[in-house]
C-alpha cells in the first residue's frame, strides 16, 4: 500500500493504566480525514523495570472499547522490538502508546509532488515550545 507522509508519535503516561482519554481526539482526526492510524502499540514498564509490549486486545475491556474504533488497521508496522526499545527509555511504573499514522490530509499533495518529479528537501516539525518562545519574544519586542 502507498502512504502519504507517515509519523510516529510516542506519548508517555505515569503509571501503568491507559485511560483512553486521548482516543476521542484521535477519533475526530480520523473522522475528518486528517489522519489514518496505521498501527498502535502499548508499552508498559512495571515498578521493577520489566518492560511489556502489548497489543490492544491484551488490555482491559474499558480500554479496548475506547481504542477499538480507531485501531481498525490492516498493517502492523510497529514490532515488539520497537516497543521494547521505547520501554527501555521509560521510567519504572510508566507506560506509553506508540501511534503510527498517515497524514491523510497530505496524501494528495504528496502524490502531486511525486507526479511532478518533485523531491522534498526538508520536512521538519517545529516543537510547540519553540513556537511559544518565538511568540513570547515577539510580544516582548512589541511591548518593549
Amino acid at each position: 500500500m502507498a502512504y502519504g507522509p507517515v509519523e510516529l508519535v510516542i506519548i508517555k503516561f505515569p503509571g501503568n493504566e491507559f485511560t483512553g482519554e486521548i482516543a476521542p481526539a484521535l477519533e475526530d482526526l480520523i473522522a475528518n480525514g486528517t489522519v489514518r492510524i496505521i498501527d498502535l502499540l502499548f508499552v508498559i514498564k512495571d515498578v521493577d523495570g520489566v518492560v511489556g509490549v502489548v497489543e490492544l486486545e491484551s488490555l482491559s475491556e474499558a480500554v479496548i472499547s475506547v481504542y477499538a474504533p480507531i485501531s481498525q488497521h490492516d498493517d502492523e508496522l510497529l514490532s515488539m522490538s520497537d516497543g521494547e526499545y521505547i520501554g527501555e527509555a521509560l521510567e519504572p511504573n510508566s507506560s506509553a502508546i506508540m501511534i503510527l499514522f498517515e497524514n491523510a490530509w497530505a496524501a494528495r499533495f504528496a502524490t502531486a509532488v511525486r507526479n511532478a518529479n518533485g523531491e522534498v528537501l526538508l520536512n521538519e516539525r517545529i516543537p510547540r515550545a519553540v513556537i511559544d518562545e518565538v511568540l513570547a519574544e515577539a510580544a516582548q519586542e512589541l511591548l518593549g
